[in-house]
């Protein structure tokens, strides 16, 4: 087996922990993709990417994902939100289309619906926080509402002001009626508040270098005495200034969309590769700087590009088609270091492998399979630590670490590298106590004949 090793590749601890996360929008409105299996092992092998949002639950694309340690959101259709506010139904629906895929695959999130409040449709707008209530009921029946939380992503269009930043509000009705019951479901479940800002859909020629991070001389608000330098800021401090009013400022607030097109209209200004790729590039620097925005300074935020790949049946202008990172042979549109082999040190990356301490340091402790712990078990323990970030791809074929090739040699570096990562506590080796923490270095055991029992 060789030397025994902790891998804290990008789905080490601090990244499973990090606001300031880079992932994607993979949409599926082609006809020329890629296989789901090839595309998630491309993410996975290839880039930096280490979120993935979905905008259905198809069973491929979750398949594709298992056993990556990608995180995973999913999205509820629109249409279907006032089923879900059946309880019945929801209950099946989770049995369905989420739990046949956990642990293995990593699904964090689940989304009911996209922009449903600019819709201005009644019966969707009436029937969303019910159904993300019954959704969350449903998920602490099947113990997975630890995991999964349940949010849904707006557009700027629910604020009736936006500028300047520290005048964001709410549209009248929708404030209260709406958004503070869904504010405090957030708040009592720990899930974030998700929104789509676009600075491409609001810019103009003269404001052109303002939303693509260039230098400009900024847009001043005259309430608070603050400079702001990019429209990103600017829409993400309005929604700051409404959950303010509402006093809902301690809510974490994720960018589920957002992007720039790499070709449009002819004559179009702004739209072309170079532009899309500054704005992409200092994106990713920005949110996962630490800087913050004018109101929320020191902050990340996690950030979910569109999108993965041009769509070539996506209906409306040419450029609804082309915010793709990648084209369908999952070829760059354009470089914004979002390739490994590329990635700045700016942004998340892959950092070199770590081993865990040599084998005569003092007080070490591994954790591995009790004897005689059924293997159906162990394999469940394999699936829900790589489900939780452990890399796993030693284990793989191919991989320094796949043989022995026995579910108990798996299992053993699968739960060792999950107890290490989580900071060795006793309880992080339970397992359904199938674990046992023992003083003896694995690397001097073949850990496939050798059981151990807690020391």
């Amino acid at each position: 087996m060789g030397r025994f090793k902790l891998k804290l590749s990008r789905f080490d601890l601090n990244l499973i922990k990090a606001e300031g996360s880079i992932g994607v929008n993979y949409g599926t409105v082609a006809n020329n993709l890629p296989p789901p299996s090839q595309v998630a092992q491309f993410l996975l092998d290839s880039t930096i990417i280490n979120r993935v949002r979905l905008y259905n639950t198809n069973p491929d694309l979750l398949q594709a994902f298992a056993h990556t340690g990608i995180a995973i959101t999913v999205t509820i259709p629109n249409d279907q939100i006032p089923h879900l506010t059946n309880l019945n139904f929801t209950q099946q629906w989770l049995k369905t289309n989420i739990s046949p895929h956990v642990p293995a695959t990593n699904i964090v999130r689940i989304l009911i619906g996209n922009e449903v409040i600019s819709t201005a449709n009644k019966l969707l707008i009436g029937s969303l926080v019910p159904a993300m209530q019954t959704l969350h009921t449903a998920l602490v029946g099947e113990s997975l509402d630890c995991r999964i939380k349940v949010s849904t992503p707006h557009s700027l269009g629910i604020l009736s002001t936006s500028s300047p930043p520290s005048a964001g509000k709410f549209r009248p009705g929708y404030d209260t009626h709406v958004l503070k019951p869904l504010l405090s479901f957030l708040r009592a479940t720990g899930s974030p508040f998700m929104i789509n800002p676009y600075p491409f859909f609001g810019s103009s020629d003269a404001t052109l270098n303002y939303a693509l991070f260039r230098p400009n001389h900024g847009v001043f608000d005259e309430m608070t005495k603050l400079t702001y330098t990019n429209m990103l800021d600017g829409q993400l401090d309005a929604i700051f200034s409404a959950l303010k009013l509402l006093d809902f400022t301690d809510l974490e607030i994720v960018i589920a969309e957002t992007g720039w097109p790499s070709k449009g209209e002819l004559g179009q200004v702004g739209v072309d590769a170079e532009s899309a790729a500054e704005y992409n590039e200092k994106l990713m620097g920005h949110v996962n700087s630490g800087s913050g925005t004018p109101l929320m300074p020191n902050r990340t935020f996690e950030t979910y590009i569109f999108a993965l790949f041009n769509e070539n049946q996506k209906p409306g202008p040419a450029c609804e088609r082309n915010f793709g990172l990648f084209e369908p042979d999952m070829t760059p549109v354009y470089n914004i270091g979002i390739l490994r082999h590329t990635a700045k040190s700016t942004f998340p990356s892959h950092p070199a492998p770590v081993v865990v301490a040599s084998p005569k340091a003092e007080g070490k402790k591994w954790c591995l399979p009790k004897s005689g712990a059924n293997e159906e078990i162990l394999q469940g323990n394999i699936d829900y630590a790589c489900g939780m970030g452990v890399d796993c791809r030693p284990i793989k074929e191919g991989g320094e670490c796949f043989y022995p090739n026995t579910v108990r040699g798996h299992a053993a570096y699968s739960m060792n590298a999950y107890y290490q990562v989580m900071g060795s506590h006793d309880y992080d080796c339970d397992f359904k106590q199938t674990g046992a923490i023992t003083t003896t270095n694995p690397i001097e055991s073949r850990i496939d004949n050798t059981p151990f029992d807690e020391r």
